[in-house]
């Protein structure tokens, strides 16, 4: 059998040095083939554990090398990859697609559910109001009902008359607000006092006149 010097260093587990150092001194037997240097080693000098690694070298060695790349292959492999990712792709829109839909019939089921609470709310407060108009209209006991607020000028406010004119606090006790929803009416109200004529004020009280405005906007 014959290796190189890297084959011998590899296969004996010597260095390179070492080995030149034997050449040198002639403890190795070898021939120069072509430039190269290979060293002659016996088969039957071997011991059986290196023999049978040795065969089993040859073995590897003797495999079939793998086969070679070549356009053709790399543009087939392009186009596999190519075609792979065009189906993620329709399967991304696809996607997209369906989360866009399911996004607009959420919106729509949210907007209609608001209009819902608003016409909701909107009714219910048209029926307070008719609820209210009735009770003053119908209540000779409620000495507000009857202010005149005709006998006192009125700043920045016609003169009204009526059995709908009512104290605002009371009013708003009445339809069930709480402390802080009736101060914040009551600061819209001080806020619009002199530009709005539903704003009626006597004695430092504010009044309402359901009979003739609607105050829908003050209360929201």
């Amino acid at each position: 059998m014959r290796f190189t010097v890297d084959e011998y260093a590899k296969t004996f587990k010597m260095s390179k040095e070492m080995i030149q150092n034997k050449l040198r001194t002639k403890r190795l037997n070898y021939i120069i083939e072509g430039g190269v240097t290979y060293i002659i080693v016996p088969r039957s000098s071997l011991d059986e554990d290196k023999r049978r690694e040795l065969t089993q070298t040859a073995k590897s060695a003797a495999a079939p090398a793998p086969q070679k790349t070549t356009v053709g292959m790399i543009i087939a492999l392009y186009q596999k990859e190519n075609q792979q990712l065009k189906l993620k792709i329709k399967e991304l829109e696809a996607k997209i697609d369906r989360l866009v839909n399911d996004k607009e019939q959420m919106l729509i089921a949210e907007r209609e559910r608001i209009e819902e609470i608003y016409t909701a709310k909107d009714e219910q407060l048209k029926n307070f109001f008719e609820v209210i108009n009735t009770k003053l209209l119908l209540s000779q006991e409620n000495k507000v009902h009857d202010v005149d607020i005709s006998a006192t000028p009125i700043t920045a406010a016609p003169q009204t008359t009526g059995s709908g004119i009512i104290e605002l606090k009371r009013y708003l006790k009445f339809i069930g607000m709480s402390s802080d929803e009736r101060k914040a009416v009551r600061r819209r109200f001080e806020l619009a006092y002199g530009s709005d004529v539903r704003v009626i004020q006597k004695e430092g009280e504010f009044y309402v006149d359901l009979s003739r405005y609607d105050y829908t906007d003050f209360l929201s």
